[in-house]
Order: structure tokens, then sequence, then C-alpha cells
């Protein structure tokens, strides 16, 4: 009898998790640190229609809708890391502010690092799941997708990936984080996008980049990248931190606070958030921990 029972109790957990597919979901998410600094707390998640990426978003979605929608962020990691596990500070504290964020690679259990290689063609794969979720009645992001505001961004080798997507018309802004086109192609490693600089005439859209200093391995490429790019608007701020970044410190550190302003201004119209990089009296212009140039506003 008691088997008989066991094996009755088993169909009906197996009925319930089929019945309600969130069951399965809910059980790969994380709050991260205190869910992030923003009016909306975030939390990441593995979404089964895109077990091969890392969501980032607020944890309730009942406030999105018609009047507030979620830009979209496309995440790429550095050294190409099929993980975002070096970034989860950074990327939740940004979802917390009102974005989806969506991250190469699947979700890292708690304390693990690496990851295999990943592709630049990842970046489109989490710009097409977005634009579909929000067409999906049964999606929970059903309606709640702003697929008229989507960055890409990157770190590294991620920054390459997202100078590669770049020409992507669906792509409203970019954000490249300690990187740049290689002034010397033989200075990258196998499985880098093979980019050149003129491939920077085919951005389209409004661009920052964060760098490191002068002790950021990436500092020469992506200054000479800034220097060449004269088509579109084009922001550099640079932070004496060095390669590594600011995020993995608690809420993403300083490197946070500079993308968030920059999603806040070029995704939802933030007046106040471009404050940070416009302006005679701009916060980044006055701050002295930060260098920073802009042109072709």
């Amino acid at each position: 009898m008691k088997k008989i029972q066991r094996a009755l109790f088993l169909l009906v957990v197996l009925a319930v998790t089929f019945a309600n597919p969130l069951t399965a979901q809910e059980s790969a998410s994380r709050i991260v640190e205190d869910g992030g600094t923003g009016e909306y707390k975030a939390i990441m998640i593995s979404e089964p229609s895109l077990a091969t990426h890392t969501v980032f978003r607020p944890q309730d979605l009942s406030v999105f809708g018609k009047k507030n929608k979620l830009p979209v962020i496309a995440w790429g990691n550095g050294a190409c890391a099929n993980s975002p596990w070096e970034h989860i500070n950074f990327l939740n504290e940004v979802a917390s502010h009102g974005f989806l964020v969506i991250a190469i690679g699947p979700m890292p259990a708690e304390g693990e690092q690496g990851g295999g290689r990943s592709q630049s063609s990842q970046l489109s794969d989490a710009i097409d799941w977005a634009i579909a979720q929000n067409s999906d009645k049964n999606s929970p992001y059903y309606k709640k997708v702003d697929v008229e505001n989507i960055a890409v961004s990157g770190m590294s080798c991620g920054g390459l990936q997202t100078l590669e997507i770049a020409p992507d018309a669906r792509v409203t802004t970019l954000v490249v984080c300690n990187s740049g086109i290689f002034i010397d192609p033989i200075s990258g490693f196998p499985g880098m996008p093979d980019l050149k600089k003129d491939d920077l005439i085919k951005l389209h859209t409004p661009t920052l980049y964060i760098l490191g200093g002068e002790s950021d391995i990436a500092y020469n490429n992506g200054m000479d990248d800034y220097k060449r790019i004269n088509h579109v608007p084009v922001f550099v701020a640079n932070l004496d931190v060095g390669h590594g970044g600011t995020y993995r410190e608690p809420h993403g550190g300083e490197f946070a606070k500079v993308a968030t302003a920059w999603y806040q201004w070029q995704m939802k119209d933030d007046q106040e958030a471009s404050k940070m990089f416009v302006g005679d009296d701009c916060g980044l212009c006055n701050d002295d921990e930060w260098k920073y140039e802009f042109k072709n506003q």
C-alpha cells in the first residue's frame, strides 16, 4: 500500500509541475545581494525557453505594461565566457532600475566560476527571444517588453561581441566595457570576433565606452575606437581600476552607476540621468575619479 501511495504522490507532483511550468522556473532563480538598489527589486532567473542565457529582471512584473515597459539589454561576458558569473552584481543592479537584462550563458550556481566559450550570435538570440516573449500571450513578459529600445553591451571579449552585433538595425544603443577593436589584430586570441577598425563605420547608435584607465589592457584599443568614431554620438568614461572594472563590487560598483544612467537616458529618455553625461555641469565632468570625453553630441 505504501508503494502505491508513493507512486500516486509522484504522479501528482509530476502533474502539478507540467500543469504549472513556472514551478521548475522558480526553483532555478536566485536573489542577488539584496535585489539591487533600484525602484524594482531584481531577480536572476533561468528561463526554460532560453536556458542558454541568464535573465536579470524585476521580481514583480505586474507593474509593467503599456505605460511602463522593460527595455532590453543583451550582455556579452569577459573572455567570451559562456557564463555571466563575473558580472551578476552589476547586471542585477542594472535590472533593478527597470530593465530586462539577458546575459550570454546558463545561470551560474552559487559560487560557480568559469564556463565554456560563447559566440556573438548569442546576443542576437537574446534579442530574438525578448521580442518573441513580448508577443507570446502565454509569456509573463507579454506586452511588457520595450522592443523599440534595445541595447547590446559587453565586457572585454564581450565588448567585441557587442561591436560585432552593433550593425543590427534593432539595436538602439551600445555600451562597450573594458574593450575596443585591436589596433594590432594579432593581439587577440582564437575565438574572439575578427573585427577591423573599419568596422566602426557600421555603428549607427549612440555609444558609450567605459574603460578602466591606462592600466586597463583594453585602454589603448578603446580610446583609439573613440578617436575614430566620428559619425555617431560617442562617449568615453575612464575610472582607474584596471581591466577588471568594478562588476564584482557590491551592486556593481561605479561602473554600474554610470552604465545604468546611460541606459536610463538612452532607453527611457530620463533627463535626470542624462545629467551624468551632458551639460556644463555634468556628473562625470565634475567627478575627479573619472576622466571623461564625448563628441558628435
